[in-house]
Parts: C-alpha cells; sequence; structure tokens
C-alpha cells in the first residue's frame, strides 16, 4: 500500500453534440481530508435539457457526499429516484463516480455508464464491474482498485463508446476498442494527461457527423506535496506543548507565521529563535529562523501579502523575501495543513493594521483558503 498522500491530477476533453449548444455532459473534481471524487454526468438528451439535468444530478451527488453519506448510499439514493422517474419529461442522467482514497484505494460506481478504464503507465483495461444487486437494477455497477503513483482512472460518456454507431461500426466505437487505442498511444509513448484529447479527438473522428455529446476525463494520482502551515498559538495554554508536538510530528513541510507563534515552537523545541539580519525586501517583513523548520515568517502582514501575490506568476517577484517565499511553497504544494491558533494577536488589534488594510489571522486565512481551494490544492483547517 502506498505510503503518504496522494495526489490526483485531472484532465478532460468535451464536445457538445451540436455546435453552439451546451454539453449535455458534465465532469467535475471535488476533494476533501479523506479522498478525491470525480464525477461524470451524461444528461440523457442533448442541448441545454440534457445540461440542466447533468448539473443537477452533479450537484445532488457533490452535496450529498460533503454532508456525509457514504458512496453507496449517495449512489443508491441517485440511482432508485433515476430507475422511479423514467420518464422523458423529467431530468435524467447516467453517471460514473469515482472516489479515490487518499492512499490510493479506489471504488467506482456506474449508473447507465461505460465502465471505466485502468489506465498505467504503459498498459490500459478495462475494470472488471459487479452488478449492484440491491439496487434492483441490471444498470449498477460498481469495481474496485488500487492506484499507485502513475496509474490513472478515465472516465468517458456514452458519446465515446458509442461512436460510429451507424457509420461504419455496427456496435460503436466500445469500451475495448477505446482501450485498444488508448493502449496503442500509451505504447508510441503519449503521456497520460494528452489520452482524454486524443481518445476524444477519435471519437469526433469516428462519429463522422456527430452523433452525440462527448466526454472524456482522467485522474492521474501521483505523489503528493505537503506543506504544513502553522499559524497562532493555541487559544488554550495548557495545549501548546501537545499542538507543536502534533505539527512537528505532521507529513511534509513545516512552515511557522507570526512572530508568537514562531516563539512557541522555538521554545518546545529548545532551539534558538533568530531574526534575519540583512533582508532584501523593503515591502516584506523580515524572516525568522528556527533549526529544524523549513520556513518562519511574520504573521499578519505576510499572511495578507501572500493572499494577494497567490494567484500570480512568483516568478516575476525578484525579490527573495519570506512572502515570495511562502507563496512558491503554497504554489508547488498539493495539499496544505493549517493549524490556526486561537489565542488573539496583539498585532492584530493594532489600529495600525486596520489602517493599513491588514486583515487579522482568523479573517485572512479562510480568504486565503478559498483561493488556494480555487488552485485545486485540498486544504484542511485544525483550528486549535
Amino acid at each position: 500500500m502506498t505510503e503518504g498522500y496522494v495526489h490526483i491530477d485531472t484532465e478532460f476533453a468535451q464536445t457538445s453534440k451540436k455546435a453552439g449548444y451546451p454539453c449535455g455532459d458534465v465532469f467535475d473534481c471535488f476533494r476533501d481530508e479523506a479522498a478525491t471524487l470525480l464525477v461524470c454526468c451524461d444528461g440523457v438528451g442533448s442541448g441545454t435539457r440534457a445540461h440542466l439535468a447533468a448539473e443537477m444530478g452533479m450537484s445532488r451527488i457533490f452535496e450529498s457526499m460533503r454532508l456525509g453519506t457514504s458512496l453507496y448510499k449517495t449512489f443508491g439514493n441517485v440511482v432508485r429516484s433515476m430507475e422511479r422517474d423514467r420518464d422523458p419529461s423529467r431530468p435524467l442522467i447516467a453517471f460514473n463516480i469515482a472516489r479515490i482514497r487518499n492512499d490510493g484505494m479506489t471504488m467506482i460506481v456506474s449508473y447507465e455508464a461505460p465502465p471505466p478504464i485502468l489506465i498505467g503507465r504503459r498498459h490500459a483495461a478495462v475494470l472488471p464491474q459487479t452488478l449492484v444487486h440491491d439496487l434492483g437494477t441490471t444498470q449498477a455497477f460498481e469495481a474496485s482498485c488500487f492506484l499507485e503513483p502513475g496509474d490513472a482512472i478515465l472516465l468517458m460518456s456514452d458519446g465515446v463508446t458509442q461512436a460510429g454507431l451507424g457509420q461504419g461500426l455496427v456496435n460503436g466505437w466500445t469500451s475495448e476498442g477505446v482501450v485498444r487505442f488508448v493502449n496503442d498511444r500509451l505504447s508510441g509513448g503519449a503521456k497520460q494527461r494528452n489520452i482524454p484529447e486524443l481518445v476524444h479527438q477519435e471519437a469526433c473522428r469516428l462519429w463522422r457527423r456527430q452523433g452525440d455529446d462527448i466526454t472524456v476525463a482522467i485522474g492521474i494520482c501521483r505523489h503528493g506535496e505537503i506543506v504544513n502551515l502553522f499559524t497562532g498559538p493555541p487559544l488554550d495554554r495548557d495545549r501548546d506543548t501537545k499542538v507543536v508536538r502534533k505539527f512537528l510530528d505532521m507529513e511534509g513541510l513545516k512552515i511557522v507565521c507570526g512572530g508568537s507563534t514562531a516563539d512557541l515552537v522555538a521554545r518546545t523545541m529548545k532551539r534558538e529563535l533568530t531574526v534575519e539580519r540583512d533582508p532584501q525586501s523593503l515591502i516584506a517583513p523580515p524572516r525568522y529562523e528556527i533549526e529544524g523548520i523549513d520556513l518562519v515568517t511574520e504573521g499578519a502582514v505576510t499572511l495578507n501579502q501572500v493572499y494577494n501575490l497567490i494567484d500570480e506568476d512568483i516568478s516575476k517577484l525578484t525579490e527573495d523575501s519570506g512572502v515570495t517565499s511562502l507563496c512558491a511553497l503554497l504554489q508547488v504544494s498539493d495539499r496544505i495543513n493549517i493549524l490556526m491558533g486561537g489565542a488573539k494577536s496583539l498585532a492584530g488589534g493594532d489600529i495600525a493594521f486596520r489602517q493599513r488594510g491588514i486583515l487579522s489571522r482568523h479573517k485572512i486565512i479562510p480568504l486565503l483558503i478559498e483561493k488556494l481551494r480555487a488552485m485545486n490544492k485540498l486544504v484542511v483547517l485544525y483550528e486549535v
């Protein structure tokens, strides 16, 4: 079993059946502390009505999982509603849901959708599926596998597997035809991230006159980069040592933001806390240093400046500072664990901070998290 955190990179390619109309398929990804969820929904029909049906189905799936409902229960609830309401006047969907745990364990459930394809570095194969008997339908299937870094899962709508149907291919392209195509491209040196576009292009070619919406999506497993950021001492001083030990035991790079937090960590580690002697930046606060900690910075000002720069091209900044260093580490990370203490910052209450538009730790951290999640990062907040 893979040790540590595995991260899932996603790519997808898509074409609507009719140019200028919304695609009836939708694909999206949702991450939480336990797993990555990949969902491909195919609205029955095409155009705006199918697109809305697919969007509604995806929203229902994501919301159910966000509320803590299990994958099986979520799947069962949606399938049963599809079976109960098989009325052309109501929104209907076919779909695949892949839940990839952060250790690589993967479960894929499918309803009236093509089976998932497992792609290794050099070979692809259709994942064996079993019927989910307790749902009372012959269209509900499940499959499972373990993804190692370098493996990938391919999901697609039936606009791919049925490509060429009635236009030279009796049964359409089929899942097996897609697998043969993928294996041929892998042997020719194609990268996994390019597979969706290659499959998409071939499906469009086979259709000649496109007969359905086409969506191809891939989730690629790799070792994830972890950053742990500790800012603000705990609300309860009796928990200081416990929280610092938890921070130090976490896998990944260690970053401390804030003078009081840095002092707490240094005291707990019995290490000297020093200040940068010759800072280059005239704007960013000087860094600190604690032996054994990867980066130590000032708190509120640094976090506010990071928020302003995190979605910019950091290579444009020529200065070397705590702000640029923190931005760079956050940008290359996949999972960010933030330990935010509840103790009030004396500096954060300074009227001069408000005058300069510097938000306190408890206000800037949620805003920064929002930006990081928009950058497809997994951010886990621990309030201590």
